[in-house]
């Protein structure tokens, strides 16, 4: 097996095209590829799990542990012939001012060797500073070699070549030029998530694929990291979270989930748990379906854009007022940022308003600069729905450009902010009926048991019709 971790100088430079191009020309080779990702971020992973053909796994310092990173990684590695890591920001950015919750720790941590993206835009001689400069800072970090991008040309590349070779040791693993021809649109959180764009995203990863096998030593990099991975002793497997039932419930729950182009922010593991934890996933659209499946016990709606596809979701009305009848009549329900938009009044956006669920009583308007973003800390309220004594604090994240213009002054919410902006700065988790929708996103992991709670929720408010 090889494994590498791909990270970079500095955000921007270039890894994530990177990373989908060399995991596309593995792929092509008839080789099974893991692919994680550092950070609570979606849009990459989603890009990753498509050219992979597995589900990328996200792995995080800030909502979860390290043994619960090591065992996600060790269960979910097994197997494969190649483990690719992708990083976020630079190599030694994080939080902590020590570096414990940075790129180089999550690749120490799993025993794995850096392959350094570096933007080499207006760089010659400076890179053997940068590079020497790297190695000294942390010498734990082990590197597999460098890759050269967004390269002017042949002179370019030659004189970066000269300079690496005459004042440092590493191995130049590839130098891939600036490519106009190839872009990836991105937004403001990043690449636009393929899902949204499912006609054109094979072709990107086609042609990504073909500049990662022209460019990158693609032998060289899987020969130089094919030593496995540390493998990392543990005394007792970490539960995911919560105890799944011995014999679940013959008659599961059944959960809509909404999944298309507006919404599609969901973490495989949390998916997987809600089956675990005894419950069905039923997928809809709505966009594309006139109502919500038949027969559900709760409903969920994640994270995405659904200002991108505001003209559709206004004009599929029928589906906008069977979810606003199901909730409205007491149907458990939960929404994340995406979610939490489109339950609102209405989303006012590049100067028009489009018409929305209108559960919540809120307006919601678009804004040129982030509005919420980054890690947050929710201290859960007496509220909240889930929960009846033990109310836990949360570690989460939150990466919104909209804002809500809440019309009810008695507003209840499930969170308060101890991090974070969730809804008004003080508050996130608006509770109406028996619904919890906030800005922020949850993600269950040793730390936060969300999707069980949510599932117990759901039985109870199930069991109570039933009496």
């Amino acid at each position: 097996m090889s494994a590498f971790y791909i990270s970079a100088a500095h955000k921007s430079s270039g890894k994530t095209t990177l990373s989908i191009g060399i995991c596309a020309a593995i792929r092509k080779r008839s080789l099974s590829v893991q692919a994680f990702k550092k950070g609570p971020d979606y849009i990459d992973p989603i890009w990753l799990t498509q050219v992979s053909g597995q589900a990328c796994r996200n792995l995080d310092f800030y909502t979860s542990g390290k043994e619960y990173i090591l065992q996600q990684f060790q269960q979910h590695q097994a197997g494969k012939d190649v483990v690719l890591v992708e990083g976020n920001m630079g190599l030694f950015d994080g939080l902590s001012l020590d570096g414990s919750d940075s790129n180089a720790a999550m690749a120490k941590l799993l025993g794995l060797p850096v392959v350094l993206v570096v933007d080499c835009s207006g760089t010659s001689r400076g890179i053997a500073p940068l590079l020497n400069g790297y190695q000294t800072f942390d010498p734990d970090v082990q590197y597999a070699g460098v890759i050269l991008n967004k390269l002017a040309g042949a002179r370019h590349q030659k004189k970066l070549q000269d300079v690496i070779e005459a004042y440092s040791d590493f191995t130049i693993l590839g130098a891939v030029p600036r490519n106009h021809d190839i872009q990836v649109t991105e937004r403001h959180l990043g690449l636009i998530p393929s899902n949204e764009i499912r006609e054109q995203s094979g072709h990107i990863i086609d042609l990504l694929a073909q500049q990662a096998s022209q460019y990158i030593d693609i032998d060289r990099l899987l020969e130089s990291t094919s030593t496995a991975p540390v493998q990392h002793q543990q005394t007792a497997v970490v539960p995911t979270v919560g105890t799944t039932p011995e014999q679940p419930n013959p008659s599961k729950l059944r959960i809509a989930v909404a999944m298309d182009e507006a919404f599609g922010f969901y973490y495989p593991g949390d998916l997987e748990r809600f089956e675990q934890s005894g419950a069905e996933i039923i997928p809809f659209s709505c966009l594309h379906d006139d109502a919500l499946p038949e027969n559900i016990d709760g409903l969920f709606i994640g994270g995405g854009f659904p200002e991108t596809q505001a003209t559709q979701l206004a004009a599929n009305k029928r589906c906008r007022e069977d979810i606003r009848r199901a909730i409205t009549n007491g149907l458990p329900a939960y929404a994340e940022c995406g979610g939490l938009m489109y339950l609102c009044q209405d989303l006012l956006h590049d100067g028009q308003h489009f018409p929305m669920c209108d559960i919540i009583p809120a307006r919601v308007k678009m804004h040129a600069k982030p509005q919420g973003r980054g890690y947050v800390k929710l201290q859960t309220t007496p509220q909240h729905p889930w929960y009846d004594e033990d109310l836990p604090v949360i570690h989460a994240h939150e990466f919104h450009y909209s804002a809500l213009q809440v019309e009810a002054s008695n507003m209840k919410y499930g969170y308060a902010m101890k991090r974070g902006t969730g809804i008004d700065g003080m508050n996130d988790g608006i509770i109406l009926y028996n619904l919890v929708a906030n800005y922020t996103h949850l993600r269950c992991t040793d730390q936060c048991s969300w999707v069980d709670d949510f599932v117990s929720f759901v039985q109870h408010c199930k069991q109570q019709d039933s009496e």
